[in-house]
């Protein structure tokens, strides 16, 4: 599923109108009607089907069981019978609009409403006018009751709900103006649901930042494209469940010729990259069929960071994998994991790869067919990875995690160094990314996508963004989003795991982007299975994860 920018969605819609698919007033209309589909089935318990997708994989259903048309009697009478009404909170955009659409549908429908203006209806945009008028025209039973918002005068226990359409993706970033944000308050403090048109009011549409306040959503329906931030945290948190609805045929993103932005899910591996969810082997097939990876991590005070990456490349498929580790190491990790082979490299008695040679290094990784290398590898001295860049086979794609990153962001010339014919895939955690680019980690975490598909396309590497909403951004400025995996997940090991995994997939003839966007989501799938089979998501280690690869 695709992602967007506020200023994408509004372009597309500028092409299919000027195409002579779509006006302005039918693409309010679509909105307004699905925001009412949605509102309906809410009320009565119903599945939201017909013609919405599940933004996220699991996104719970607002409501469960059988399901009926809108425009049907039966909808009407129960509506009509059962429900109290619902307030819609209508700012002066075309957000509002949209509710004044939707207030117009309800209406119809049987169901209450009473629109509340968060500004005075003479300001109103010019398609908000045109629904105003036309909510005007409905038999005088099915009149809403219409009041412009004063704070404190609203008795909110007389309604069965709320339509949040006050800003959409009108919201820009910093605290929101009065009198809005004190509507906004109410309606968060009333405790009722509150379904949100195509954004939470609060939430910035192209980061997911959000403004204090923010409307705390049961629900969003998203129009056309869902945007980046409903996808991206902290904004994709106060969204509820996210679906999409279909406002127009014409909205297609590839009319804007712009790199993609992607929600990852089973189709979207199958269909843009390519990829099964899930491993798939031959019947006549060996070991060498599917690679063979060489690890170069852990050292003498982190051994652990290295067996978790050479286990995990492993369990993910690999038909063999080598643990490079400084000679000293050697003895004392023999045997911890036996399907293991070690490449042990002279290090002075050390421990540490600061002895190492990179040239050894690269000597052992020649005939290898990926090298994951920075899971507690320790300090090294300046100018190492470098030398190791450079002596590495141009065509031997690599995983830089960890340690190997922060060496790589002293080198601060990276964007010089030759691009590699294998690939580079990079996985910094928001401290890591700060440090590579020189942004802050606030920096990195309100602009994700962002910050990632700028490294990626200036640096010509892959790089996967991790954290809740994993980022991968491919050279070429494709960027997936990742949604699976929990919060047991932040723990110690588990990035050390995600870097084993796709240096496994790679090792089996993925591309990067492939090996990284497929490694991810697997890594979180690991982990949803791995906190379901226990009490508590809080127990989860990262070993947990690599037994439910």
């Amino acid at each position: 599923m695709n992602l967007a920018t506020a200023q994408q969605m509004r372009r597309l819609e500028e092409k299919a109108m000027e195409g002579g698919h779509l006006t302005a007033a039918a693409l309010m209309e679509n909105a307004g009607r699905a925001l009412a589909e949605a509102v309906c089935r809410f009320v009565l318990g119903h599945d939201l089907e017909g013609p919405y997708a599940r933004l996220l994989p699991g996104s719970p259903d607002i409501g469960g069981g059988s399901s009926r048309r809108p425009g049907d009697h039966t909808m009407s009478r129960r509506l009509s019978g059962e429900a109290q009404p619902w307030a819609v909170l209508t700012g002066k955009g075309r957000n509002g609009g949209d509710g004044l659409a939707a207030a117009r549908h309800l209406a119809l429908l049987g169901l209450p409403v009473r629109i509340v203006y968060s500004a005075p209806p003479e300001q109103l945009d010019e398609e908000a006018v045109r629904q105003r008028r036309l909510l005007h025209k409905l038999p005088a039973a099915l009149q809403p009751d219409e009041r412009v918002y004063e704070p404190g005068a609203i008795e909110w226990n007389g309604f069965g709900g709320i339509v949040d359409a006050l800003l959409g993706t009108g919201t820009v970033s910093g605290p929101l103006r009065e009198p809005v944000a004190s509507l906004i308050r109410e309606a968060n403090g009333s405790g009722l649901p509150i379904v949100s048109a195509d954004l939470p009011s609060g939430v910035e549409p192209d980061t997911g930042a959000v403004s204090d306040p923010c409307i705390q959503a049961s629900a969003t329906v998203a129009f056309g494209l869902a945007k980046i931030g409903l996808a991206q945290y902290p904004g994709a948190g106060m969204a509820g469940s996210v679906l999409v609805a279909p406002i127009g045929a014409a909205l297609d993103p590839a009319a804007l010729d712009l790199p993609s932005v992607h929600m990852l899910s089973e189709p979207v591996l199958r269909n843009v990259l390519g990829e099964e969810p899930d491993d798939r082997r031959e019947g006549d097939s060996n070991k060498g069929t599917y690679g063979h990876v060489l690890t170069a991590a852990g050292s003498r005070l982190m051994s652990g960071a290295g067996l978790l990456c050479a286990a995990a490349a492993l369990r993910a498929g690999a038909g063999l994998v080598t643990w490079a580790l400084p000679d000293r190491m050697a003895e004392a990790v023999i045997g911890l994991r036996p399907e293991l082979m070690l490449a042990s490299l002279e290090d002075g008695g050390s421990g540490g790869w600061q002895d190492v040679d990179p040239d050894a290094l690269a000597s052992a990784a020649a005939e290898m067919d990926s090298l994951v290398i920075g899971p507690g590898l320790g300090k090294l001295p300046s100018g190492w990875l470098r030398r190791l860049w450079q002596a590495l086979p141009e065509s031997l794609p690599i995983v830089l995690d960890a340690d190997a990153l922060n060496h790589l962001a002293a080198e601060k010339d990276f964007a010089s160094w030759p691009r590699r014919q294998g690939g580079a895939v990079l996985t910094p955690h928001p401290g890591e990314m700060a440090r590579l680019t020189g942004w802050s980690t606030q920096e990195v975490q309100r602009s994700r996508i962002e910050a990632a598909g700028r490294y990626a396309f200036e640096h010509g590497v892959t790089l996967v963004l991790k954290g809740v909403r994993t980022v991968i951004a491919a050279p070429d400025g494709t960027c997936f989003v990742n949604p699976t995996g929990n919060a047991g997940m932040a723990t110690g090991g588990t990035g050390d795991v995600l870097a084993g995994i796709i240096g496994s997939l790679l090792a089996q003839g993925k591309s990067p982007a492939a090996a990284a966007a497929l490694g991810v989501w697997r890594h979180g799938a690991a982990g949803d299975r791995a906190a379901a089979a226990r009490r508590s998501p809080a127990s989860l280690i990262a070993g947990d994860l690599i037994e439910h690869l």
